[in-house]
């Protein structure tokens, strides 16, 4: 028991000493980050391209650079790709030496909350992250939320951040 009140302990100075990153009380932090969705070509931040044959998509800029230092090109096929000006240039050029079924998709990026994670500190949402890059992109975040009115969460916080913790210290009579 000791143990857990010096938890409670410790978890009341940091929730007490913690940046509120712009949220109001009571708050929580997730995890933030983005990826690519798909939109309208007039929206688009970028294009990736769908190669049915290999039934695979890639962006479409870091695929024909990818495929330039492969080497696997033709000479026709490496002059043809001096023409490249633009999206439907490339998709041009991928149909004629790739894969005449491919397609371009418009796509722009799009920030996410991912569900399923809530940390009571920064510190710990943090750690998370540490731990567990490789779940995430290079734009990952820690996420701070507010639990808008949500009486039982503001009370649980709330106790955390006030109570005595010492008074019940060697109390073992705890009702």
């Amino acid at each position: 028991m000791n143990k857990d009140i010096q938890f409670l302990k410790e978890l009341q100075n940091e929730l007490k000493t913690l940046d509120h990153d712009s949220q109001a009380a009571q708050r929580f932090w997730s995890i933030g980050d983005y990826k690519w969705i798909r939109t309208s070509d007039d929206d688009a931040e970028r294009f990736s391209v769908h190669l049915p044959e290999e039934g695979e998509d890639y962006e479409l800029e870091s695929y024909l650079k990818d495929i330039t230092e492969d080497g696997n090109l033709s000479s026709e096929a490496l002059e043809a790709m001096e023409d490249i000006e633009c999206e439907i240039s490339a998709l041009d050029w991928i149909h004629e030496y790739v894969d005449n079924g491919a397609d371009l998709i418009p796509e722009r990026e799009d920030h996410h909350i991912y569900q399923d994670t809530m940390f009571l500190t920064k510190a710990e949402a943090k750690q998370h992250i540490k731990q567990n890059h490789y779940h995430y992109t290079k734009k990952v975040h820690t996420y701070a939320m507010t639990a808008w009115r949500a009486p039982k969460v503001e009370r649980l916080l709330n106790i955390l951040e006030s109570f005595d913790w010492d008074s019940i210290k060697d109390n073992q009579y705890i009702l």
